[in-house]
This record gives C-alpha cells, structure tokens and sequence, in this order.
C-alpha cells in the first residue's frame, strides 16, 4: 500500500516553458535552462506558464495562463558537456570532427504567482 504525505499535496507546482522547453518547477528549486540574456543575482521573470497545480487544484492554460508568472533568480551561466560530431565518408580518405558545448543559464525558483491568489 502506498500512503502519499501531505507535504507534496500541498506545494505549489508550475510548468513553464523557456527556450521551446517545459519544465515543472517548484519553490527553490535550482534548474538549468537554455541561455538567457540575464545578469549573474538578476531576477528573471517567466511568464509563459502552463499550468498551476497544488495536489487537489489544477489551473491549466490556453495556451498560457493570463497573469501566471514565476519569478526566479539568475545564477549565472554553465556549459554542458561536450558533444562530439563527426562527418566521414570512406574512400576518398574525408573525415571532420565538430565540437559542442551548450551555454546554459541557471536559475534558482524563487516564487510562484498565479492567478485568483494562488501564489507559493
């Protein structure tokens, strides 16, 4: 039998989406999103959110909610890992090696507004 705490029943959740990508994203939570044009102890403000959830309520968009918002810390940038391309064609002795590093902008959830008071 599996008994859920009430502690996840009652945190607020978003999903948000930023550079094509969705994530669910909670109050101080640390994530890393594509490159955003934000200053190292900036606040960013993310406002195409998707949906806003606390266990029992669930507020969808369509396709965003109006007035929704997450309100998050920049802290800074990091590179990913190195991705290694390689172009080779046999016979005519052609080989090429690409690398890549992804520049990634990390934030850290601050808050969660939405709409009607449902704020976290």
């Amino acid at each position: 039998m599996l008994v859920q705490s009430s502690f996840w029943r009652l945190k607020i959740y978003a999903i948000i989406e930023t550079g094509g990508k969705q994530y669910r994203v909670t109050a101080g939570q640390v994530i890393d999103v594509d490159f955003l044009d934000a200053i190292d102890g900036s606040t960013v403000e993310l406002d195409r959110v998707l949906l806003i959830g606390t266990g029992d309520k669930v507020v969808a968009g369509k396709p965003v909610i109006e007035g929704a918002k997450v309100l998050a810390t920049s802290n800074g940038e990091e590179r990913g890992e190195k991705l290694i391309g390689l172009k080779y064609k046999n016979k005519t002795r052609y080989h090429r090696k690409i690398g890549h590093r992804q520049t990634y902008t990390r934030l850290t959830i601050d808050k969660i507004v939405g709409p009607e008071g449902l704020e976290g």
